[in-house]
C-alpha cells in the first residue's frame, strides 16, 4: 500500500502546484497535506503536534525573470539509498539577479527538471543543504519554475522549499551542486523546519 499512498501523494502534489490558490491558500493547504498525509516527510511522531511549516513573509522582489542558455554535460549523484546513481543532465543555464542557475533535467524513467539552489540563507535562516524551486518528477509544476516564450524562465523564491531530508534522516536527497550556489540571500519561501 505504501506505493499507492505515495502515488497519492504525489498527485495531491500535482493537483495543489496546478491550482488557483494564492500563496497564502498555497502554503495553508500544503501544511494540511504535510500534517496529514502518510507520505508526509514530516516524521509520523512528530504529526500530531505539526502546526505548518515555517516562511518567509511574501517578498514580490524574489520573483524575477531571467534569460535561458543552453547547457550541455551531465552531473552523477550518488543517493546512497535505493535509487543509486541518478544522472543529471544540464538543459539550459538562468542568468538571474542573484546569479547564474542551472536547470537540471532528471535522466530517470519520465524524467523531469530539477532547480535546486542554495543560498545565503542556507544554514542560518533556511535548510544547510539548499531548497528547490522544482522537482516536476515529484510534481512541483510551474509555481517555482515557469517557462517563458523566447528562453526566458519565470522564478518565484516565494515557492522555494525545502527537500524531504530537512525533514527527517529517513530520506535521501540530491543537494544543490556548486553552481546552483549563489551567495545572494533570497529572503523567500521556506524556512528551516528545526529552529
Amino acid at each position: 500500500m505504501d506505493h499507492l499512498e505515495l502515488a497519492d501523494w504525489r498527485e495531491r502534489v500535482a493537483r495543489l502546484y496546478l491550482s488557483d490558490v494564492d500563496l497564502t491558500g498555497f502554503r495553508a493547504q500544503r501544511d494540511e497535506l504535510f500534517a496529514t498525509h502518510p507520505q508526509s516527510p514530516i516524521p509520523p511522531a512528530e504529526r500530531s503536534d505539526f502546526t505548518g511549516v515555517r516562511y518567509f513573509p511574501a517578498n514580490p522582489d524574489a520573483v524575477v525573470e531571467a534569460p535561458l542558455r543552453p547547457a550541455s554535460g551531465e552531473l552523477r549523484i550518488d543517493t546512497g539509498g535505493p535509487d543509486g546513481v541518478v544522472a543529471y543532465r544540464r538543459v539550459a543555464v538562468a542568468e538571474t539577479p542573484w546569479g547564474p542557475l542551472t536547470l537540471w533535467w532528471i535522466e530517470a524513467y519520465g524524467g523531469g527538471l530539477f532547480v535546486p539552489v542554495r543560498d545565503g540563507t542556507c544554514g542560518q535562516d533556511t535548510y544547510g543543504g539548499g531548497r528547490y524551486l522544482t522537482d516536476t518528477v515529484k510534481g512541483t509544476f510551474g509555481r517555482g519554475v515557469e517557462l517563458l516564450p523566447g528562453d526566458r524562465v519565470r522564478l518565484d523564491g516565494n515557492y522555494l522549499y525545502n527537500p524531504s531530508c530537512a525533514y527527517d534522516d529517513r530520506w535521501a536527497c540530491p543537494l544543490a551542486p556548486p553552481e546552483n550556489r549563489v551567495a545572494v540571500d533570497i529572503r523567500a519561501g521556506e524556512l528551516a523546519y528545526h529552529d
